[in-house]
């Protein structure tokens, strides 16, 4: 039976835990610390002289706590997951050490390395062999396909020559041979070796002994040759089957040798990959999906994503990968789970915003929305990406109501900055506008913001971009021209967002403006792109021009 992994530390109030303790509380401050993590399962090994059957139940439970909580952090370290279970084993027995490879395997469906020592450890402690071909069979369907599987089919031949099963030996190569694997000459010369021994009905499958037989008699009916002869001939067919077999295995092997002394590092570590490994990866997938083995493919982008597990692009691609296939929607959810639960940290988002779209394209929008609350209630409250994706979906499911709460409700909260503030403004306008044509609806959200809103450039670039954007109309370049001047006279903005404001407003002159429109960009030009000297003069210039142009306007209403 299983033990209970106790939820808080076990450690002992005496000297030697005292350094558990110290290293656990490092963690709690920041559990991404994989050397302190490296260094606590070191001295948790160590206590009382090292853990055995006779050591405590405080430092046995002590172990369970760190290893459970390092390899919850780090799943991916099959080492580490081999040492819990050897640990288990020798602390409480089998029952103990197999509910710990079970773990393991589940968290590295992939590595070879794992299945063969769990396979061996299966061997050496159970005595029913169906229950330890079962466990092969399983590892085989996880790992048989790797191109450096060669370990384990090792391990699982060996296990068939113990009991002396030369049939079972001989079905174990007829499956190898087929696999494009690092040493599969090997495996062939004893498949062939073999074959001369064997019965000539295990040779082939039954379908294809069948067919070859029917050629066999044949040939022998029409040249008046006996039992022999068909055999004769039969075995000589097969065996120029199993020539083709091979070839065709070596020429797939030779494809895969390209890439596979590229890989560089095959395992799981928090240390980066270096970018030609990451383009080999890429290239090998490109390669593996283009020859359209869907197993293969699969088996490939698990593997790649042990070393590369923290490489969101690897994550986004796998999912693409099965969302492109028929019928894949359960194993996609999987691959975006798996990143975004043990991988991806919620604060780059990227994944699960894919995620949310896969779940409201597949009619749970309730799931999209609990995705993006989630971002913004762990991770990035003021996130203005995220608030703006949940609000359109809310848009998109629930109708404008439904969008314009979220906005609201986001741009009450306290810690909402001026740039989130300013870019819900501008996503509240820009909803009205779309679902109702109406700009002065529009415009009005701007106007009753402006004051809140006064320092924020979000909200200054959204609605200047608004007015530039509307289809031209009577009072088009007044309304553009009226925002332009509360930019450069209200707002509250730094000098080069104010800059990069007019620059916008004088490409805006150029396109649509009337016939003053040249003035007014050369004046703007000078006062923006001058030197110290010009921009005051212009300044200076401008402010006079507007005090007479407000005295025209009073002597005119008189």
């Amino acid at each position: 039976m299983s033990e209970i992994i106790p939820e808080e530390h076990p450690f002992r109030d005496d000297d030697e835990t005292a350094e558990l303790k110290k290293l656990n509380d490092e963690l709690r401050a920041n559990p991404d610390d994989y050397d302190v993590w490296e260094k606590l399962v070191r001295a948790t090994e160590n206590l009382e002289g090292g853990l055995n059957r006779n050591s405590s139940p405080q430092a046995q439970q002590a172990a369970r706590y760190v290893y459970h909580n390092f390899l919850a952090k780090f799943p991916l370290f099959f080492g580490y997951w081999k040492k819990w279970a050897d640990l288990e084993f020798s602390l409480v027995g089998t029952e103990s050490a197999e509910s710990i490879y079970e773990r393991a395997v589940s968290s590295v469906t992939v590595s070879v390395d794992l299945w063969t020592s769990y396979c061996n450890f299966k061997v050496d402690t159970c005595h029913e062999p169906e229950l330890v071909r079962e466990l092969f069979d399983r590892a085989a369907d996880s790992v048989g396909l790797d191109f450096l599987a060669h370990p384990f089919w090792d391990k699982y031949i060996e296990y068939e020559e113990r009991l002396e099963l030369p049939e079972r030996i001989f079905a174990i190569l007829s499956r190898v041979v087929h696999i494009p694997l690092h040493q599969y000459s090997r495996y062939f010369d004893r498949f062939r070796t073999m074959s001369h021994t064997r019965p000539v009905h295990e040779l082939v499958p039954e379908g294809l002994f069948r067919q070859f037989s029917a050629e066999c008699v044949s040939a022998a009916q029409m040249k008046g040759g006996n039992e022999l002869d068909i055999e004769r001939d039969l075995r000589s067919k097969i065996d120029q089957y199993y020539l083709e077999v091979f070839h065709r295995t070596q020429a797939e092997t030779s494809k895969r040798w390209t890439f596979e002394q590229e890989i560089g590092r095959p395992y799981f570590h928090v240390t980066e990959i270096e970018p030609a490994h990451i383009t080999n990866w890429n290239r090998y997938l490109d390669f593996e999906e283009a020859e359209g083995d869907y197993r293969r493919v699969v088996l490939l982008y698990e593997r790649c994503l042990v070393p590369l597990a923290l490489y969101d692009e690897f994550w986004l691609r796998y999912a693409r990968y099965m969302y492109s296939q028929e019928n894949k929607t359960e194993e996609t959810r999987r691959i975006y789970d798996r990143a975004a639960c043990h991988y991806t940290p919620i604060a780059r988002p990227a994944i699960r915003m894919q995620w949310a779209l896969m779940e409201e394209a597949t009619g749970r929008a309730d799931v999209a929305a609990n995705i993006f609350e989630s971002i913004l209630d762990y991770s990035l409250p003021d996130d203005l990406s995220i608030i703006t994706r949940l609000a359109n979906l809310k848009n998109r499911q629930d109708g404008q109501d439904a969008a314009m709460a979220v906005y609201n409700e986001h741009f009450s909260k306290p810690y909402a900055s001026a740039a989130t503030r300013g870019g819900i403004v501008t996503g509240m306008a820009k909803l009205v506008y779309q679902s109702s044509r109406d700009a002065e609806q529009a415009r009005q959200i701007y106007n009753n913001n402006c004051d809140v809103c006064i320092d924020s450039e979000t909200f200054w670039t959204g609605w200047l971009s608004f007015e530039i954007s509307l289809p031209a109309y009577p009072k088009h370049l007044a309304q553009v021209k009226a925002v332009h001047h509360q930019i450069r006279t209200l707002s509250r903005l730094p000098a080069e967002n104010v800059k990069a404001l007019s620059q916008q407003y004088m490409v805006f002159l150029t396109e649509r403006g009337d016939k003053s429109a040249a003035m007014e960009y050369l004046d703007l030009d000078a006062l923006v792109n001058g030197s110290s000297v010009v921009t005051s003069f212009m300044r200076a210039r401008m402010a006079v021009g507007t005090e007479m142009a407000a005295a025209a306007k009073v002597n005119g209403n008189h």
